[in-house]
């Protein structure tokens, strides 16, 4: 089987989300000769890994920062995008802790890097949101719902939320899992891809069929559980940070909680469902999703995780730097799949349906 190239109708999709590129890694030496002049920071640089971009914890005598450079093959204007819904939610809804976005000494958002081949990255610097990320926190089903709310709360702050880019086109999108089947068949094991087959076959009958009517707006994109610092010691306040907002984008309201939800999928094996349950009742709170639009929850959340899946082992042979956090981050998505699977799709739709009726 070639696992080298990606399947024709899936490439362009990748190609313009930046996953299919090696990665080649910023020279620290030159992030810290730009943070010193743009910026007057100076301290001790550690690397961290992350998906695409370069990323490092800046530890300063005055505190720390977290710096991030944008891969060479991001567009500017998606970066911009990404700061400007953190600018917007830090002056509509200063309340919600969202990690903050630091000026340079002449007041601009980020700096500029022109690499020697004549393309760009964008260096951003940003407060350093101390603490434990909610994967690491091992969290009560009220806890979830807690996070829940804050996304919720955060999708109602960034209703009328707009900008050039936010129309892009994002593999990380749900609404375009249907255009990445293809990559099903770069899947080595065959019970993965039977269980692939089958959110597809879902998500064609389910989802597809209602993409151009969902209630739409930007979301975050990827509220995970290591996107989320907590506070599990506190009984006021449980999320503390709300962090990367790399993947938002344009897209139908109920693919942001269904991003939460593929990542809880499995976490009590017995109940595969009731974490991300339990999540979605704290964002209805908050922020109740349609009752035409509940039925579609569960399967967006499955075509999610399959969707990582399918993509984490396919970048893993393209770029071997990342493949340790590549598939640490995915280890057990195949078998989560498969027991979520096992499990009637219509009680959860009932489950939903009871959280949003007894919040509504």
């Amino acid at each position: 089987m070639n696992t080298s190239s990606a399947p024709h109708h899936a490439q362009r999709l990748l190609e313009v989300s930046g996953l299919a590129a090696s990665h080649e890694p910023v020279d620290a030496v030159l992030v810290s000769l730009f943070l010193e002049e743009h910026y007057r920071l100076g301290g001790r640089l550690e690397r961290l890994a992350t998906e695409k971009d370069d990323t490092f914890r800046l530890r300063t005598d005055a505190g720390d920062h977290l710096v991030k450079v944008s891969p060479p093959d991001e567009a500017e204007e998606v970066v911009d995008l990404q700061t400007a819904a953190m600018r917007f939610l830090e002056r509509t809804a200063p309340q919600l802790p969202v990690q903050r976005v630091k000026l340079t000494v002449g007041g601009d958002d980020n700096v500029t890097i022109r690499l020697n081949d004549g393309r760009t990255r964008v260096l951003r610097v940003f407060d350093f949101v101390e603490g434990p990320v909610l994967a690491q926190a091992n969290p009560a089903t009220e806890r979830l719902a807690e996070a829940g709310e804050m996304l919720g709360l955060i999708d109602v702050a960034l209703r009328t939320f707009t900008h050039p880019a936010d129309r892009r086109d994002l593999a990380w999108d749900i609404r375009h899992f249907h255009q990445l089947a293809e990559l099903v068949e770069h899947t080595p094991v065959p019970e993965h891809r039977q269980s692939a087959r089958e959110v597809f076959r879902l998500f064609g009958e389910t989802v597809v069929p209602r993409l151009s009517d969902l209630e739409t707006q930007v979301i975050h994109g990827d509220f995970s559980p290591y996107n989320v610092v907590v506070d599990p010691g506190s009984e006021e306040h449980f999320v503390t940070g709300v962090i990367d907002f790399g993947d938002t984008v344009r897209s139908a309201v109920i693919f942001d909680p269904a991003v939460p939800m593929a990542n809880l999928l499995g976490r009590t094996p017995e109940q595969p469902w009731r974490d991300a349950c339990a999540f979605v009742a704290g964002y209805q709170r908050k922020r109740p999703i349609r009752a035409s639009e509940i039925p579609l929850l569960p399967v967006a959340a499955l075509a999610r995780l399959t969707l990582r899946a399918l993509i984490t082992n396919w970048r893993a042979e393209r770029t071997p730097e990342r493949r340790e956090y590549l598939l640490d981050h995915a280890k057990d998505d195949w078998i989560n799949v498969e027991h979520s699977l096992a499990v009637s799709l219509d009680d959860v739709v009932t489950h939903l349906r009871e959280a949003r009726d007894g919040h509504s």
